[in-house]
């Protein structure tokens, strides 16, 4: 099976399912579903449609219990709409993507926070020993000394 045909027939079912669940889907258990991907194998037996709930994890329980129940009519439309001879077996997994997403904006949001009162905290501080720590000669010692005192050799 041609792989770029198995994309566009995912994403066809990404789309089917998604208006199914917008429009003729009406079990109340089913809360605010989006579709976020749908993969098929490069044999067209089995589709995953992957999926976020908006809302608490009793929310996301019942959505999925909606979808399983639902799973036989989306399974039909998807197969009169894509005109397959085997319609695929559709899969439901909760997507963790948004959630982890969320968790590392999170995250990032923090570091920037702790960055910034660093930041402030660095605007009035004072090196605790000389600005440059590291020893130079004087200049003004260099131009009196002979070339041969400087190089440690003694002046004859």
């Amino acid at each position: 099976m041609d792989a770029a045909r198995a994309r566009k027939i995912a994403d066809r079912i990404r789309q089917i399912v998604a208006e199914m669940l917008e429009r003729r889907i009406k079990d109340p258990r089913l809360g605010f579903v989006t579709v976020t991907d749908a993969r098929i194998t490069n044999d067209l037996s089995e589709a995953t449609v992957f999926y976020t709930v908006f809302g608490s994890e009793a929310e996301r329980a019942d959505s999925a219990a909606a979808l399983e129940s639902a799973k036989g009519l989306i399974r039909s439309e998807v197969g009169r709409q894509t005109g397959l001879r085997h319609t695929p077996t559709l899969t439901f997994t909760h997507d963790p993507l948004p959630d982890n997403a969320r968790h590392l904006d999170g995250l990032f949001a923090e570091a920037r926070e702790r960055d910034a009162e660093i930041a402030r905290k660095a605007e009035n501080a004072k090196h605790a020993g000389d600005e440059d720590p590291y020893r130079r000669p004087d200049e003004s010692q260099e131009d009196d000394d002979e070339p041969s005192q400087r190089a440690g050799h003694p002046a004859t």
